[in-house]
């Protein structure tokens, strides 16, 4: 019986301060919530006026990871390089506070952000491909997934890629 009573008494007070805090979580919320997607629009418009002048629509990140660092190269690169800005994870002690890292860290977030490919639409939708599934997939002998998620990759980029056998 006393187990009972100590359950509700902890859920009074979770309650209480629900309700206490409630009025400061109405304001902040919001706030957060404005904070962020102002941030996505000026890291979009920025990316627009400095990169679109330049060619570049893609922010790319990958690692020097030996599950995906050779078909990153051999397969990915060689389609995006004039138009995109890449990062090396493996070299991120070494970067330098720039658009590209603040892309990556708004657009990539903190899950599954290693390979990632962004392509940025001007006045349209930003598209994000988070490569890591798919590549873990890869690694347990499941192609179609990586298969998929490339050929869509391209297709937002719009790139016809002559296929040859990995």
């Amino acid at each position: 019986m006393s187990t009972t009573s100590h359950r509700s008494g902890s859920k009074w007070w979770h309650t209480a301060i629900l309700l206490l805090f409630s009025p400061v979580l109405l304001v902040i919320l919001p706030l957060a919530i404005l904070f962020f997607i102002l941030t996505s629009i000026f890291l979009r418009l920025a990316i627009w006026s400095c990169w679109s002048v330049r060619g570049r629509d893609v922010l790319f990140v990958y690692s020097d990871s030996p599950v995906w660092h050779d078909y990153i190269e051999q397969r990915i690169l060689p389609h995006i390089s004039e138009r995109a800005v890449v990062l090396n994870w493996s070299q991120r002690k070494r970067w330098r506070f720039s658009l590209a890292r603040m892309a990556f860290h708004h657009f990539g977030s903190y899950r599954q952000f290693n390979p990632l490919g962004v392509v940025f639409r001007p006045f349209g939708r930003t598209h994000t491909f988070r490569f890591w599934q798919p590549f873990r997939d890869l690694k347990h002998g499941h192609s179609e997934a990586l298969q998929k998620m490339e050929a869509e990759f391209f297709q937002v980029l719009e790139v016809h890629r002559h296929e040859t056998s990995a």
